[in-house]
C-alpha cells in the first residue's frame, strides 16, 4: 500500500502545484480584505447580552463582504449550521403564494424538508403557501433552454443554485457552470432572486458566486471558511436589502443586523477565514489523493483526481452497506478523537434513509476536518470530505482503505 501510494503521489504532483496557485490567490483576496478593511486588536473584542452595533462582528461582516465582492454580509455564530442559514434565507425572501425553483434538481435531503419535499413538518416553506418546483440537470449541465423558459414567464421569485452535489451522483457545479447560467436567467428575466448554496465550495476556485451575478450566496463556517478553527457559526453574502431581510429573520423586524452577541467566537472567525484558503487546498490535495489510490484499486471515483474540482468532496461508490461501513469506520480509526469509536448507521433527523457518519473531529459536525458520510441506499456511495492538512489527510485515507480491505 505505501509502495502505491509513493507512486500516487508522483502522479498527482502537477495537480498539487496548480491547487497551490489557486490558494495563493485567495489568500492574497483574503489578505486585503484584512487590510482594506482596517482590522484592529480592538476587533478581536467580544460582546455579551444583545451585542448591540457590537464592532469586532461588524468588522468581520465588512471583510466577509470584501472577500466575496457582495454589498452586504451576515456572519453570525447565531446561525449554527448551513440548512439553519439556507432556512433563514428562504424565510426572510420568499412569501406565501411565492414560487421557488431548484435549478440543479432535488436539493440536499436537509433542505428537503426546509421546502416541505420530505417529511411532516407543520415549519416548511409549503406549509406557509410558498410553491416549489425543479429543473433537472441534464448530463451535469443546468438545462439552459428549460431555464430560460420557465423563468421568461415572471412568476418565479426566487431560483436557487446548489453548487456541490449533495447526496447525489451529479457532479460538483464549477463557478464557470453557474456563470452561463446566471447569463442565460438574465437574459429573460432581471427580477428573479438567484441564490446559491455555496457550502463546500468556497476558495476550490479563484471566484465565488457573488463575482459572477448570484445575488445571495450561503454556507457553513463548520465547512470551508472556517477552516477547523471557528467552532460554528454560518454567513450570508450578497445584495444590501437581501441581507438585511435575512437578518431581520434571524433576530426581529427592526432590529435586522444592529444586535447579536459574538461572545467570545471573533477571534475564531478572523483565524478561520485567515487559514481558510490553505487549509482548503489541503482538503482538495487529500481528495485528489484519496481519488487515484482508490482508482487504481478498482473502485468508481467522482470526480477522477485529474477532473478540475468545483467542492472539497469526494465520492466513492463502494457497492455494498458492508464496504461503505467498513470504509466509514476506517475513517474513524484514522481520525485525531474518538479514533477508538467505531460508527453505525442510524437515523438522523431530515434524512429518509439511514446515515453512516465518521468524523472524529475537534468541532463536531466539522465537514473541512477529515470525515465520511452516507445514506444507506444503493448504489452505496461514500462521500468524504476535508482534510486540515495533507499529511493528517492521506494518513486518514491510507487507514479507511487498509480497514476496507480486511
Amino acid at each position: 500500500m505505501k509502495e502505491l501510494a509513493k507512486q500516487v503521489e508522483q502522479e498527482i504532483k502537477p495537480i498539487f502545484e496548480e491547487i497551490d496557485k489557486i490558494c495563493e490567490i485567495n489568500s492574497q483576496k483574503v489578505l486585503e480584505a484584512f487590510q482594506k478593511c482596517d482590522l484592529q486588536e480592538a476587533h478581536l473584542n467580544s460582546s455579551t447580552g444583545y451585542g448591540i452595533d457590537e464592532p469586532g462582528r461588524n468588522k468581520i461582516e465588512e471583510i466577509y463582504s470584501h472577500v466575496f465582492k457582495a454589498e452586504d454580509a451576515l456572519v453570525r455564530t447565531q446561525m449554527i449550521s448551513g440548512t439553519h442559514a439556507l432556512a433563514v434565507t428562504l424565510f426572510a425572501l420568499l412569501r406565501p403564494g411565492d414560487t421557488m425553483v431548484s435549478l440543479t434538481g432535488a436539493p440536499y435531503d436537509t433542505l428537503q424538508t426546509v421546502i416541505g419535499n420530505s417529511g411532516n413538518s407543520k415549519s416548511s416553506l409549503k406549509s406557509f403557501g410558498i410553491k416549489y418546483e425543479q429543473i433537472e440537470l441534464v448530463n451535469n449541465e443546468f438545462d439552459i433552454n428549460a431555464i430560460k423558459e420557465r423563468l421568461s414567464k415572471k412568476d418565479v421569485k426566487l431560483v436557487e443554485i446548489q453548487r456541490s452535489r449533495g447526496y447525489s451522483t451529479r457532479k460538483s457545479l464549477t463557478i464557470e457552470k453557474i456563470e452561463k447560467a446566471i447569463k442565460a436567467i438574465r437574459e429573460v428575466n432581471k427580477d428573479v432572486i438567484i441564490m446559491v448554496d455555496n457550502c463546500y465550495g468556497e476558495f476550490v476556485e479563484d471566484r465565488e458566486p457573488i463575482e459572477v451575478g448570484a445575488d445571495i450566496a450561503v454556507g457553513s463556517l463548520m465547512k470551508n471558511l472556517g477552516a477547523g478553527i471557528a467552532n460554528t457559526g454560518s454567513y450570508i453574502v450578497g445584495k444590501k436589502d437581501l441581507i438585511e431581510l435575512c437578518a431581520e429573520r434571524l433576530t426581529s423586524p427592526g432590529v435586522g443586523k444592529e444586535i447579536g452577541p459574538s461572545l467570545n467566537q471573533n477571534p475564531l472567525l478572523l483565524k478561520g477565514l485567515f487559514f481558510a484558503p490553505s487549509v482548503v487546498s489541503s482538503a482538495v490535495k487529500t481528495m485528489v489523493f484519496a481519488s487515484r489510490m482508490l482508482e487504481k484499486l478498482g473502485y468508481n471515483v467522482e470526480p477522477m483526481y485529474n477532473e478540475k474540482r468545483a467542492d472539497i468532496v469526494q465520492t466513492i461508490h463502494l457497492g455494498t452497506e458492508e464496504k461503505l461501513v467498513k470504509f466509514c469506520q476506517g475513517i474513524q480509526m484514522g481520525s485525531p478523537i474518538d479514533s477508538n469509536v467505531l460508527p453505525y448507521p442510524g437515523d438522523m433527523g431530515g434524512y429518509e434513509d439511514k446515515v453512516i457518519m465518521a468524523a472524529g473531529t475537534f468541532t463536531q459536525g466539522s465537514t473541512i476536518e477529515l470525515s465520511c458520510d452516507g445514506p444507506l441506499r444503493e448504489p452505496y456511495i461514500a462521500y468524504m470530505q476535508g482534510g486540515l492538512t495533507y499529511q493528517y489527510g492521506k494518513l486518514g485515507i491510507m487507514k479507511a482503505i487498509e480497514f476496507m480491505s480486511k
